[in-house]
């Protein structure tokens, strides 16, 4: 059974078809349910009475009922994440749906985890639940076929949805089965298909939710509507850490449209019949603002503080051999500094509550779930099965809807006015109040021997703490370090240089900093690969060639390094354009990547991206290729135009038109050429975005001789 579009239903309706499981699957599923068409349903199929176990169901009709409990925000897991399963259930894909999996402690219990998107993980942690989870069906079913038939169970097989017996002809299809098998107790160990069987896994699937975002019918979170919803828009301090001191809201009251201006954790929430008034009545709101000890900060106080702190000592990060030793012929010194960057997802943040007083719904465009639920919970006082969280599509999420403040302003302002709430944020909102991507800077020194290796590192990297935020630390123990902020510069540096010292300094900065796609390496991954291009030249080596050198024995990155560069120099170069490369491990994949550059009018012009990715097994090469675009498009766009500029306490940035992002007519040729891997899945969607701004640093050097250290990318 499947339950209607939260639209179609009364609350009574909802609670009755959310609470009612009868002798099959558990029907509470989060809006919206689609179907391989990506079309939304809104009929009741069949009765599902084979669930072995919290990822799927089986009706008698045959439908096999998939659950997603990782949030879809653009990079295909629900097709993807179906596709394992359906490989090992040998179920008929023209016959699979897919809904989001409901939240809550019984259902992650059931599935044995939480819900949560972030890191690149969706594939790599789904990946042998969920064939597992496949696989056991599949032996519940051909169990109960052999019952039926009194034949050996090695005797069958089966095939889109089908059970066949070669010897005599028979075949019965899944949904004849159900009933038996749900008699059958899942194999705790059950016996997984040999990869190379695999008809569903690596091959090119139409994604189940593209149908439904192009005519309109998918539901985001922006597209929530329920009977008496209000809307609500929350203003809140310009200055980075400030509060509300006092408030008159007689102006705001005044508007015609608002109900109710009630005080909430993060500002003033304006509450009216629609956005409209609810901004009118915002913009009327008289707020005197404690704008806090950081009012007068600026971006190059903190420029200045990260300097400073990069001339000490910091704390020990990683160390081999004797870095601090003169081992080489020749020195190569610099430092390097990166901007503060907003995730500019284009669905701003919003969020809608229902706080009722025995009852809490909430509809998010979520990467995380599972917090969501925590924060109503906590925020109502609700027993856990008094909550209800329904997971919708994400307009990009990129790390920024890992966070839940969003959340804590619909239902905290819900639960202040009796009345269901869609707390909407402005563009500007979103882009001055967002976490954002650490700044940090870096300093490097590298001694090179008379052959030009590199045989002396060190590196010491200055930036706030992403993890010591989320994780709400109050003071910074002694010793601290941020394994994001020095993600691949460790035991996971991928070049062979024999001494090698890393340091770490956290940086208190008042502007409030999150997970932003790739995390550290988007931002390491630009300061060691253009330094190891400096190295190379100081060396007088060619930068390839000293790659290769450093990676020998290293097939993975070998194997990316060399297929970019085959694939980049099939084609001739085009004059007065110069080609760079970068080479990053992350999120368990391999990515090489070459630009192709020219300089028109004093601006960098990339022409052409070639990638080459090592991701191991494939599940659909579609969605690699597409998460591999979007990441170097997400890259580029932080490579040559972003900055979030600090002024007085306040972000200077407030819309795309101060915030650039790529243009159609600014975007270069891109050709994603994916390595044949038999290795676990590794991660797609964050892996193409750090490779891209070194490339780009490094081939202009190689067209210009200007080396340029600091983002975005500028030649004067």
């Amino acid at each position: 059974m499947t339950t209607p579009s939260r639209a179609d239903v009364s609350r009574r309706d909802f609670l009755k078809t959310g609470t009612t499981a009868g002798a099959g699957l558990l029907v509470a599923f989060s809006i919206p349910i689609v179907d391989r068409l990506g079309r939304t349903l809104g009929a009741t199929t069949a009765a599902a009475p084979l669930e072995p176990n919290g990822w799927y169901a089986i009706g008698t009709d045959g439908i096999v009922t998939i659950v997603v409990d990782k949030a879809e925000m653009g990079q295909g897991v629900m097709t993807a994440l179906p596709m394992i399963l359906a490989e090992e259930l040998d179920a008929d894909w023209n016959r699979v749906r897919v809904e989001f999996a409901p939240t809550g402690p019984v259902h992650q219990k059931r599935r044995g985890r939480g819900q949560s998107t972030g890191g690149s993980s969706s594939v790599r942690t789904s990946y042998d639940p969920l064939r597992k989870a496949g696989a056991q069906g599949r032996a519940m079913l051909v169990v109960a076929a052999a019952q039926k038939w009194g034949v050996d169970v090695a005797s069958l097989r089966t095939e889109k949805s089908v059970v066949h017996h070669d010897a005599t002809g028979r075949s019965i299809g899944y949904g004849e089965l159900a009933a038996d098998a749900a008699a059958i107790a899942p194999p705790p160990e059950p016996a997984l298909k040999d990869p190379k069987t695999y008809r569903l896994i690596g091959t090119r699937m139409k994604r189940v939710d593209t149908p439904s975002k192009v005519d309109g019918s998918a539901r985001f979170g922006v597209d929530v509507t329920l009977p008496g919803m209000l809307v609500a828009t929350i203003a809140r301090c310009g200055a980075c850490g400030g509060r509300v001191k006092s408030f008159d809201a007689t102006k705001a009251k005044a508007i015609h449209g608002v109900r109710h201006v009630v005080k909430v954790s993060n500002g003033i929430a304006v509450v009216a019949d629609g956005y409209w008034p609810a901004l009118q009545g915002k913009r009327a709101l008289v707020i005197e603002w404690d704008e806090g000890a950081h009012r007068a900060v600026g971006s190059a106080d903190i420029a200045k503080q990260f300097a400073e702190l990069a001339a000490r000592p910091g704390t020990p990060v990683h160390k081999v051999g004797d870095a601090g030793a003169t081992h080489g012929a020749t020195s190569v010194r610099a430092e390097y500094h990166l901007p503060f960057l907003a995730h500019a997802s284009m669905e701003p943040m919003n969020c809608t509550a229902d706080v009722r007083a025995d009852r809490c719904e909430v509809w998010a465009p979520t990467q995380f779930q599972s917090s969501t639920f925590s924060t109503a919970q906590k925020l109502t006082g609700l027993p856990p099965e008094s909550i209800t969280v329904h997971s919708t599509f994400l307009g990009g999420g990129f790390g920024r809807r890992a966070e839940i403040d969003f959340v804590t302003d619909a239902v905290e302002t819900s639960k202040a006015v009796a009345a269901p709430v869609k707390v909407m944020w402005s563009r500007e909102d979103d882009m001055q109040h967002d976490f954002y991507r650490p700044a940090s800077h870096h300093r490097l020194a590298a001694e090179v021997d008379a052959s030009g290796t590199p045989v002396a590192w060190t590196h010491r990297i200055v930036a706030p703490s992403v993890i010591a935020r989320f994780s709400g630390m109050t003071a910074i123990p002694k010793g601290f370090v941020d394994g994001d902020a020095t993600a691949a510069t460790g035991e996971d540096f991928i070049y062979a240089i024999p001494n090698r010292s890393v340091e770490y300094h956290h940086a208190d900065t008042p502007v409030p900093v999150g997970w932003w796609r790739s995390v550290g390496l988007s931002q390491n991954a630009f300061v060691l690969e253009s330094f190891i291009d400096e190295v190379a030249h100081a060396g007088k080596q060619d930068p390839i060639a000293l790659r290769r050198a450093l990676l020998a024995g290293k097939a993975r990155h070998l194997g990316v390094l060399d297929l970019a560069t085959d694939k980049a120099n099939a084609r001739p170069l085009a004059k007065g354009s110069a080609r760079g490369v970068a080479v990053v491990e992350g999120f368990g994949s391999f990515v090489a990547q070459v630009a192709e550059v020219s300089v028109k009018g004093g601006e960098i012009v990339v022409h052409r991206v070639v990638c080459a990715i090592d991701c191991g097994q494939v599940i659909n090469p579609d969605t690699v290729e597409a998460q591999v675009e979007s990441g170097i498009v997400y890259g580029l766009t932080a490579a040559l135009k972003g900055e979030i500029a600090l002024d007085k306490g306040r972000i200077k940035q407030s819309n795309f038109h101060d915030y650039r992002v790529m243009r159609l007519s600014e975007m270069p040729a891109i050709e994603v050429y994916i390595v044949p891997s038999s290795a676990r899945p590794g991660g797609v969607g964050e892996p193409g975005t750090p490779p891209i701004a070194p490339a780009v640093a490094n081939a202009v050097f190689n067209l210009t001789g200007k080396r340029l250290r600091r983002l975005p990318l500028k030649l004067v």
